[in-house]
């Protein structure tokens, strides 16, 4: 597969623009399985470390005979790419595999899902934009749709739920996110979008090294076994790669407002993974909850409209 469709010359297209962030959605769903599942194998910050040490190897042989053509603008841009690189590589993968040590899944699910509010309380709040009726009407409705499939379809599962730091710990990830993606808006015009994810995924990792060697001194080691070597590679190829540059171009068409609706589609990609792959029962609960998430998708984005024009 060639990542160069997801360069400006498709961006334009909203329908094209919701079929990469369905794509991230996807492969982040994933992610946060794999992390669950190696939480008590893989040290937290080793696992981030080596994830992106992966992704930088991925792309470096792509990136680097493109360096010096897109050096005038990386260097007009420099002040940038630690900001990215801060709320989107370091601080927001880093608090979830964190997280994950410390709270459940369906804890962390609700308060990720926090995400779109967030980007349209920062988009309101730094850039003045507001949201419409018929917004309002697709963010409840999908919002819904991840409290019925989180709660299994019983609204009593609320008060047997308790919280912990971890979850402060995912609701600081989801805040993050929701700022790295409301800050694409800055993304340099005319940027190679491989070019952007590796000088933002350089950056995180100067951050991330001095964490990783404290981990390491503390005796912390990430262990070289099979499950490992699949986990890193899965999230450094499939969820830092190819998911960062898919939510970038989505998020670079249609906005943050409206691409950030697509973090609903996660529990609906866990709800059917784990049907697929852990043998687990489709049930009713779960078919109301897709619905309200996809028919809440449409209502924001409009996409009856657009299949129309």
């Amino acid at each position: 597969m060639s990542l160069i469709i997801f360069g400006k010359s498709h961006v334009h297209r909203p329908l094209f623009a919701y079929l990469l962030l369905t794509l991230s959605a996807l492969i982040w769903s994933g992610n946060f399985v794999i992390s669950r599942a190696v939480a008590s194998l893989i040290p937290p910050v080793g696992l981030l470390f080596w994830r992106w040490v992966v992704a930088l190897a991925v792309l470096c042989p792509i990136v680097l005979p493109r360096l010096k053509n897109q050096w005038p603008l990386i260097r007009a841009n420099l002040k940038i790419f630690p900001l990215f690189g801060l709320f989107g590589v370091t601080l927001f993968n880093l608090l979830i595999y964190l997280a994950m040590h410390t709270t459940t899944a369906i804890n962390a699910a609700l308060v990720n899902s926090a995400i779109p509010i967030l980007i349209i309380l920062f988009t309101r709040i730094f850039f003045r934009k507001g949201v419409s009726a018929r917004q309002w009407v697709g963010i409840l409705l999908s919002l819904g749709g991840v409290c019925i499939i989180i709660l299994r379809g019983n609204p009593a599962t609320i008060a047997h739920l308790t919280f912990s730091a971890g979850d402060l710990l995912v609701l600081g990830a989801a805040t993050s996110w929701a700022a790295y993606s409301v800050c694409l808006r800055y993304y340099p015009e005319g940027l190679d979008p491989l070019v952007f994810l590796f000088c933002i995924a350089l950056c995180g990792q100067l951050f991330i090294l001095p964490l990783y060697l404290l981990e390491v001194i503390n005796g912390a080691t990430v262990p070289v076994t099979a499950a490992s070597l699949a986990s890193i590679g899965y999230v450094g190829v499939l969820a830092s790669v190819v998911a960062f540059v898919a939510w970038n171009s989505g998020i670079r068409s249609v906005g943050a407002q409206v691409g950030g609706q697509f973090i609903h589609l996660m529990p609906v990609f866990s709800t059917i993974l784990a049907v697929l792959f852990l043998k687990e029962h489709l049930q009713g609960y779960h078919l109301l909850g897709i619905l309200l998430i996809v028919v809440g998708i449409i209502f924001a984005t409009d996409l009856l409209r657009l299949r129309k024009s």
